[in-house]
């Protein structure tokens, strides 16, 4: 194959070496008589293949971060091992998206230089490994992480108008190999199939936004107010979860809602704890060896005060804010100690703080017990029974009965013909941006868990919801508005600008590579008539 015009044979020989793995000039190249047969191509399309399969998951990695928290919680519980297993997941994906696109480029730019596509067996090899890594990795958040596919549907709402100028940005690029390779190619069959299809490409992408909808695109007035801040045990990002140091950070940002877990110590004294064990958030295992294991209520509160619940923030650093901690953050952190539901209702109330919680373990066969210390607690307290956000099922009539001022918040979707006023707590996942806004109109508060990421924030935001659970209150609070909100009409002549450009290059694509082939046609009929005249020669 006859190299374009521009096209050096030392380029060639650069883009051939890592592609073929192999240090072969033109000049040889044309010796050998090498092309691309179809078995190359099938090679290409199983590499385009594979790239776009990376790309997809490289997007659900990125999606999926604002979960993983949860999934290192996970992973500790299971292996008491923590790792911030988000670092492995971008840094495998980056290696992965990274060898397939450096390979897609090397093919394009041979087929612009007019050389074969020979891809080695070792590349080969590599791209069948890394088809079944991402596989094994969308399989294995289909059966464990199901709830992320759900996340995905909502990103779309957020990045679907950038995702398809993108998209459209990249195959339009592509309209230069594939013109090249149209005028070089003599199956006029494979001409035909590969222009429909990129056609038919084209132009689904040029009508994608009639089926793309988010709703940040609306006007600037028709946007909601800023959702309330509810911290997710207080500000763990800032401070152990958890804590009263965890309060008064999540106070310093703006929460309006303190969001926490209390469990009932042995002798029936109200403390706060997520994990049924206490391994990852105190020093147990040097305290108390021998009954590390045990449950969190087995533990009576003489024995809760002893441990240390600070110090496990600092080493293990769940968050990567942990190292931008100040010197008396990090003296203050390392002096934490489990708090009681006494103590935290007296900081709640001289902060004017709201605190929503979870009683645990829900299974206990002493819970009606729980629930009965709990109240007496919060009776006893003073605190004024509206900033009390009730979150437990178990027993919620007794409740009502004994303190009627307790506000009642339900992890369900409403009933029919239900009362307006309702305080609904679900995951995000569970709740759509209509759902949402027809919540609002019904005067039904809805608070979304656990939001992290500010693509996350700005959905919710313009769906209208009423207040997020959130581990990054620092991040949320500086939030001023969504990060992106455009008009319809906005968005429609971006879109409409956008497909016109994109025509027209692919056109202007066409018509180029058209005329470099024009250009080589008459040197290739020069040589191949002197390659007759000495086969002639060399016959008579």
């Amino acid at each position: 194959m006859a190299d374009p015009p521009g096209c050096c044979s030392t380029c060639a020989t650069c883009l051939l070496c890592p592609y073929s793995c192999q240090w072969i000039t033109a000049k040889k190249e044309k010796r050998k008589g090498l092309r691309t047969t179809k078995y190359d191509c099938s090679w290409f399309l199983f590499l385009f293949c594979v790239f776009l399969f990376t790309l997809v998951w490289l997007y659900f990695a990125i999606i999926i971060l604002n979960d993983f928290h949860n999934f290192n919680e996970f992973i500790f519980r299971q292996r008491k091992l923590w790792l911030d297993w988000s670092l492995v997941l971008l840094i495998a994906t980056a290696v992965l998206i990274s060898y397939s696109s450096v390979l897609l480029v090397l093919a394009l730019f041979l087929q612009l230089c007019g050389q074969p596509l020979k891809l080695h067996w070792v590349h080969k090899i590599l791209l069948i490994l890394t088809a079944l890594v991402v596989a094994a990795a969308f399989t294995g958040l289909g059966i464990k992480w199901a709830e992320e596919w759900k996340s995905a549907r909502i990103s779309l709402q957020a990045t679907g108008p950038f995702l398809h100028i993108g998209t459209v940005g990249g195959m339009t690029l592509l309209a230069w190999p594939l013109a090249s390779f149209i005028y070089r190619t003599r199956s006029t069959g494979l001409k035909v199939f590969v222009l429909l299809v990129f056609c038919a490409a084209m132009i689904a992408l040029y009508l994608a936004p009639l089926g793309i909808t988010s709703p940040c695109i609306m006007e600037e007035n028709q946007l909601p107010p800023k959702p309330a801040l509810v911290g997710h045990r207080g500000a763990p990002m800032l401070a152990p979860e958890n804590t009263l140091m965890s309060l008064h950070k999540a106070v310093e940002c703006d929460v309006q809602v303190f969001e926490t877990d209390v469990m009932v110590s042995a002798d029936g004294v109200p403390f706060l704890m997520h994990d049924e064990e206490l391994t990852r958030t105190t020093n147990v295992q040097a305290v108390f060896p021998e009954r590390a294991a045990l449950n969190s209520t087995a533990f009576n509160w003489t024995d809760l005060q002893q441990l240390d619940a600070g110090s496990w923030f600092l080493e293990r650093r769940p968050f990567p804010t942990v190292q931008s901690l100040s010197p008396g953050d990090r003296k203050e952190a390392a002096e934490q100690r489990i708090p009681s539901l006494e103590q935290v209702l007296e900081a709640a109330k001289q902060s004017n703080i709201s605190i929503m919680f979870d009683l645990r373990p829900e299974n206990h066969s002493d819970y009606q017990n729980f629930v009965n210390v709990t109240l007496e607690v919060i009776l006893q307290s003073g605190i004024p029974l509206e900033q009390v956000l009730w979150l437990p099922d178990g027993f919620r009539e007794d409740v009502k009965q004994q303190a009627p001022g307790v506000q009642h918040v339900y992890g369900r979707k409403r009933l029919e013909n239900e009362e307006p006023g309702l305080h609904i707590n679900l995951p995000y996942q569970d709740m759509s941006s209509e759902e949402i806004r027809q919540y609002r109109q019904d005067n039904i508060s809805v608070n979304l868990y656990v939001v992290n990421q500010p693509w996350l924030f700005s959905v919710l935001w313009c769906s209208g919801v009423s207040s997020v659970t959130t581990n990054a209150c620092q991040v949320l609070k500086e939030m001023k508005r969504p990060i992106w909100l455009l008009p319809s009409s906005t968005y429609f002549m971006i879109w409409v600008v956008v497909d016109c450009v994109s025509f027209l290059i692919i056109i202007w694509a066409f018509v180029l590579m058209k005329k470099c082939s024009h250009r080589r046609r008459p040197a290739e009929s020069e040589t191949d008539v002197l390659l007759t005249k000495i086969n002639s020669l060399m016959q008579e």
